[in-house]
């Protein structure tokens, strides 16, 4: 394929979408009911009406349309950037984010269910949230090391 454009829009959205079907796959089992408890993870349902640690909830209903009007940002700068090695990385930050806020429109609140107390208390968290941070490590790699970008 040697069109760049066509090809981070299709690895774009291909992971996009994987990571949104599997994230909501994952969270309908735990809407379904099913919980599991060990010693230091238990695998419970939690929504969290804000964001990470549960900042701005005061903000209630805006925040979703915030964080929609955050991540439409973040898909029109990647394609106007045309990279396709950012095209891996967006994909799991949007995916997880796009899950994030449509779980905000039907659950209001996003639903998490990995509860790590071993050792220290952690905050709740969910598929998305891990692709999310793998993106930005992700992110800072390209950025930090921009041999690895030769698009």
């Amino acid at each position: 394929m040697h069109n760049p454009v066509l090809r981070l829009n299709i690895i774009l959205f291909f992971t996009l979408v994987g990571v949104f079907i599997i994230d909501q796959n994952i969270k309908m089992l735990f809407v379904d009911g099913f919980r599991y408890y060990t010693e230091c993870i238990d695998l419970i349902l939690v929504y969290n009406k804000g964001v990470a640690f549960s900042m701005f909830a005061f903000l209630e209903e805006w925040l979703k349309y915030i964080q929609l009007v955050l991540v439409f940002g973040v898909l029109g700068y990647i394609l106007y950037m045309k990279q396709v090695c950012y095209a891996i990385p967006a994909g799991l930050l949007l995916g997880g984010a796009f899950s994030n806020v449509y779980d905000r429109f039907i659950h209001e609140g996003v639903v998490d269910m990995v509860y790590w107390h071993c050792g220290f208390n952690f905050a709740v968290f969910n598929f998305a949230d891990v692709m999310i941070d793998v993106a930005v490590v992700w992110f800072l790699v390209l950025n930090f090391k921009p041999k690895f970008c030769k698009s």
